[in-house]
């Protein structure tokens, strides 16, 4: 692959992510902003595949992969109808295929599906695309990371400037409650991810001040915001972040001891802010889990199909948890995919944390995949208490963050340094290559 070509692939993924960050915050259904984004990603995967000859995407994570695209395109399958018997109430009873009563779907609503299958594919191309970029091409991207988390960060620091409620209607396809986000708590998921890249940015690339600013502002947004998860996720992935990352650093032990200080002030912030507001109404997050869990126990076989969540919950819920406000989602993104795929979603679920924990004992030589891992985990811990993942630009973050942990080209290029060894001749410290003649 030429440096060119190369070049022009950087730019393309990394447009894709600049992108998605500002105007991927929604999260109903149907956006054309959502569209534009996927139809993107997709198109500029197709460029990459054509043009790298890149390192080789690891069998396992394809596979994952493979199998998960399977199972969603097997719910919008027409099958035999008396399968379902006993699988699932008749009030779930999928669509009939062309008015046929004999076969019918596993989704309940075939076209929530078909939009989901969508969303996931434009994330797993986008993916596969960076896997195929070398290793210091899929560091480059990193500043269009940065360029879409500082949009945002500037968004919200305006609107909490102005006011505690500002909301932006007209901009983009949906209000625009916290940065370029229309849930707050998302926003907070941006800030919190960005963190370990902030701090990965301070310690080895040289930047330390900046980075300090940065890491600053980051959370002082997170502190105005208001996100009880946010807020706790912040102080907690700061302070893993310098521990897990300092420790192959050059960074003074005096700077270590500053950055701590500044996490207690912060830490006394937090407290406040959240000793002053209720940690959980009476039906909050913990009502819907109960809900979600029945739903599970009489779908497990097959789910309801993935994006039919909402139109699923209602049969489940209680006659006094109706409101005029509806629950769309599950605030808990494994308890939903669970609901939504049933067995088989679970199983894949279990697979990728798996290769995720494999994957650990090979990130800690190489800095940039800490981070990454780190911002994946605390994203993974924040999805038990919301649903960040069904938002464009957290889930191309993700697909973005899950290609710095599995890409092989980091571990090439430090398998390449490990064959040049010192060899000490006449005084003179000369590096030889392994196998080579000295």
């Amino acid at each position: 692959m030429s440096d060119r070509s190369s070049e022009w692939n950087k730019y393309l993924l990394g447009s894709v992510l600049c992108i998605s960050l500002l105007i991927g915050g929604g999260t109903a259904s149907g956006l054309y902003t959502d569209t534009l984004i996927e139809v993107s990603a997709i198109i500029a995967a197709a460029a990459v595949f054509t043009q790298t000859t890149g390192p080789k995407s690891p069998q396992s994570v394809l596979w994952l992969l493979i199998f998960a695209v399977a199972l969603a395109f097997l719910q919008i399958v027409p099958l035999p109808a008396a399968i379902f018997n006993g699988l699932r109430p008749e009030l779930l009873f999928g669509d009939a295929w062309v008015g046929e009563s004999r076969f019918r779907f596993i989704s309940v609503g075939v076209g929530r599906t078909v939009e989901c299958l969508l969303y996931f594919l434009a994330a797993s191309a986008f993916f596969l695309a960076i896997l195929r970029l070398r290793a210091d091409q899929v560091s480059a991207l990193l500043p269009f990371f940065f360029i879409g988390v500082v949009c945002n960060g500037l968004a919200g620091a305006i609107q909490y400037s102005l006011s505690d409620n500002v909301a932006i209607v007209g901009l983009l396809p949906f209000t625009i409650n916290a940065g370029l986000f229309a849930n707050v708590n998302h926003f907070s998921a941006l800030l919190f991810v960005s963190i370990p890249f902030v701090v990965y940015y301070g310690l080895f690339r040289g930047h330390l001040l900046s980075g300090s600013f940065g890491l600053i502002a980051l959370l002082l947004l997170l502190l105005a915001a208001g996100s009880r998860a946010g807020v706790l996720i912040g102080l907690s992935i700061t302070v893993l972040s310098v521990i897990f990352l300092s420790t192959r650093s050059k960074a003074s032990g005096f700077t270590i001891l500053l950055i701590f200080v500044g996490l207690s002030a912060y830490t006394i912030g937090a407290w406040t802010k959240i000793d002053a507001e209720v940690v959980d109404p009476a039906f909050g997050r913990g009502e819907f889990a109960r809900t979600t869990i029945e739903g599970i126990k009489e779908n497990w076989a097959t789910g309801v199909g993935f994006g039919n969540f909402q139109q699923a919950y209602q049969i489940y819920e209680r006659e006094g948890m109706i409101f005029m406000n509806y629950v769309n989602h599950a605030h808990n993104d494994y308890l939903e995919l669970a609901f939504e795929g049933g067995i088989l979603a679970i199983i894949l679920m279990i697979g990728y944390f798996v290769l995720l924990l494999a994957a650990l004992g090979r990130v800690r030589r190489e800095p940039l995949k800490k981070a990454a891992f780190l911002s994946v985990s605390f994203l993974l811990i924040h999805s038990l208490v919301d649903y960040p993942l069904r938002t464009e630009a957290l889930a191309m973050t993700f697909a973005y963050m899950n290609a710095i942990i599995f890409h092989k080209g980091f571990a090439e290029r430090l398998s390449r340094k490990s064959d040049v060894i010192e060899i000490d001749h006449n005084g003179d410290n000369l590096f030889v290559p392994v196998g080579a003649s000295s």
